[in-house]
Formats: structure tokens, C-alpha cells, sequence
């Protein structure tokens, strides 16, 4: 069976990234597909459901009462809160290009870094050079 990812955080659902991830997540999470991904209360899921002012249960239940990613959006519309295109913006830009910015967040990309070359049999040395936390996923996830 090979290994099914949730969509880049880069790939924007409705103009806002990420969001499609979060959706994929919790579709597969529902088929017994994924098992270790951490989503919704951590990291990028967290922040924009925060962004939003979505509550991540209710969301979650939405998604896993079903329809397409046009249908859920519709719903994420109607129920978030307005946002300004140059906050939105800004929250794009964030997801493409932020990486860590402290050194604990420094520790935890290297980490990574090292699960990733580990997985793949190869010295970390030999991945491609990424300094976003988005790469950093594209890379885990095979897509670089």
C-alpha cells in the first residue's frame, strides 16, 4: 500500500493555503488512511483555523459529514470571519516562506531534517537545501 499525503500547504483551496490540507487531513484520518499526522490544535492547521476564527471541532465535523472541497468552502465562508485580501495575503506569503525563527523551532526543522534523510537512506547532506517549514513538509512528504 503506498503512503497517501494530505495536498501541499502551498496548494490555496478558495485562495487561502493550507486550507485543502487541513481537509485532506481529516478525510483520511476518517478512512483509516493517515494515523500520525498531528492536526487542527498544532502548527499551520492551528494557526489558520485561528486566522478564520473557525472552531476546529465544528470544521472537522463538517468535513466529516462529506461533500467536495467547493461544498466545504462554501461552509468555511459562511462561517469565518471577513478578512482583508492584504491579511490573507500575509497568510500565504507566512505559509511559503516561514521557517524557524527561534532556536528551539531551529532544533525541531533539523529533527525533521534528520527524519527525513533516515526514512530516505541518505545523509541529510544530500537533501535538497529548504529553509521553509512548508519545504520542509513538500521534502517529508516526497514531493521534493
Amino acid at each position: 500500500m503506498s503512503t497517501q499525503y494530505p495536498r501541499s500547504p502551498k496548494v490555496r483551496l478558495g485562495d487561502i493555503a493550507h486550507l485543502g490540507r487541513i481537509i485532506d487531513k481529516i478525510r483520511l484520518r476518517q478512512a483509516g488512511q493517515i494515523q500520525d499526522y498531528n492536526y487542527l490544535t498544532v502548527g499551520f492547521d492551528h494557526y489558520l483555523l485561528d486566522l478564520l476564527k473557525l472552531d476546529a471541532s465544528t470544521f472537522e465535523q463538517r468535513v466529516r459529514e462529506g461533500g467536495t472541497d467547493a461544498e466545504i468552502l462554501d461552509w468555511v465562508r459562511a462561517h469565518m470571519r471577513t478578512l482583508p485580501p492584504e491579511e490573507l495575503a500575509q497568510w500565504n506569503q507566512q505559509i511559503e516562506t516561514s521557517g524557524p525563527t527561534d532556536e528551539a523551532g531551529k532544533a525541531r526543522f533539523q529533527q525533521r531534517l534528520d527524519d527525513v534523510a533516515k526514512k530516505r537512506g541518505v545523509p541529510v547532506a544530500t537533501l535538497p537545501h529548504v529553509t521553509a517549514w512548508s519545504d520542509l513538509i513538500e521534502l517529508d512528504e516526497d514531493r521534493l
